[in-house]
């Protein structure tokens, strides 16, 4: 996604994550690792169509540094951390693809366009990395734009300004998408709600899932499930991601598909009579996913996956898995829905309310209100 920043306001591309909270740039200063944004043009995604903005430079940051004392920056860091350098905020983010970044916290003017025409700059807090270690899903990126629950994402930021109400969505689609922060975007009783988990305070979560294969029950039960835009691909625990393959296994055992072990896009991989050229192709090969969840006030919300949202064609016209065993990775009993198996929903994270929610929806087409 685009997002325009400083004075005068310069694009810059940026990776929505609801899984972290600090918003960050590689800054144009004295760097340990850079990576070569620089080099690669800026594409600024607008709904359904893709513009190529040129080559551009480095984030240049003001002058205006936040101090170590400051509550967004003791947000990032231990109760017993001390101050080194009083006089400005040292972060270190770590990701779970491996990636990284370390800086130091400034204060920028954000330009944000809101759906009634009217254009604010608010001037919000935000990481100027100078040592980025890319992971293992990076993309030639200029940062990262961190949507996650705690006080220094920059929805929560807004909703201390009394901008916008703590509430995110976004849609992603396979030529375009949108994200919105705010209400009045869509409407809530078209979309199916669960509440957030409590346990995972830190994560979009959701509790007590059941997950379904082909409509049936896996046995897998009482699941926490987080979602995360910012993982490329979608996780599971060792047990389920193996218990998951055996049911695939079998449901192709009498097909046509046979197992393209010199396919190594991914650790499993299959193919057909010939390449294949979409994921449209094989879905007659693959069951949907579903996760259950008891909602509480209702009996249960489902989360499905189709088999488009679960597989990719690599380059040799193989349907690969994206579904990776999230233990391997260091995510121990997590399961996480990535953006892979966000396709065509809209996804809303509403903080208010303590609430996720999602919906089949069109995500070529940016909705009207008077939203961010």
């Amino acid at each position: 996604m685009d997002m325009y920043l400083g004075y005068p306001p310069m694009p810059y591309f940026l990776d929505p994550d609801t899984g972290s909270d600090l918003t960050w740039l590689q800054c144009d200063a004295p760097c340990v690792r850079c990576t070569t944004v620089s080099s690669v043009p800026i594409v600024l995604q607008h709904v359904s169509s893709f513009r190529t903005v040129g080559f551009h430079p480095l984030y240049r940051p003001s002058n205006d540094l936040v101090v170590c004392r400051d509550p967004l920056c003791a947000s990032l860091h231990s109760s017993d951390y001390k101050c080194e350098t009083p006089e400005q905020c040292d972060y270190e983010v770590e990701y779970a693809d491996g990636g990284s970044s370390l800086g130091v916290l400034v204060n920028d003017f954000f330009t944000l366009n809101l759906t009634t025409g009217v254009r604010m700059s608010p001037r919000l807090t935000i990481g100027c990395g100078y040592d980025q270690l890319p992971g293992a899903s990076d993309h030639p990126l200029d940062g990262v734009f961190g949507l996650g629950r705690g006080k220094s994402s920059i929805v929560s930021q807004l909703r201390d300004q009394g901008v916008v109400k703590n509430i995110i969505g976004h849609c992603i689609g396979g030529q375009g998408g949108f994200l919105f922060l705010g209400e009045d975007v869509y409407d809530p009783s078209r979309i199916t709600w669960t509440p957030m988990s409590r346990d995972h305070t830190k994560h979009y979560a959701a509790g007590s899932a059941e997950l379904r294969f082909g409509g049936r029950s896996t046995g897998f039960k009482n699941l926490d499930v987080i979602f995360d835009s910012g993982s490329s691909y979608t996780y599971f625990t060792s047990q389920i991601y193996h218990a998951l393959l055996t049911l695939i296994h079998k449901e192709l055992s009498w097909k046509s598909l046979k197992e393209a072990t010199d396919d190594h896009t991914l650790p499993f991989c299959w193919r057909g009579k010939k390449p294949f050229k979409s994921t449209r192709d094989v879905r007659k090969y693959f069951k949907s996913l579903a996760f259950s969840f008891s909602s509480g006030w209702r009996s249960k919300s489902q989360f499905e996956i189709p088999p488009e949202g679960y597989l990719i064609i690599s380059s040799k016209g193989n349907a690969c898995l994206g579904i990776l065993n999230g233990t391997d990775v260091g995510l121990n009993n997590v399961n996480m829905i990535g953006d892979i198996s966000m396709q065509d929903k809209l996804l809303v994270y509403d903080n208010e309310k303590q609430s996720i929610g999602w919906a089949a929806a069109n995500c070529e087409q940016y909705p009207r209100s008077s939203s961010i």
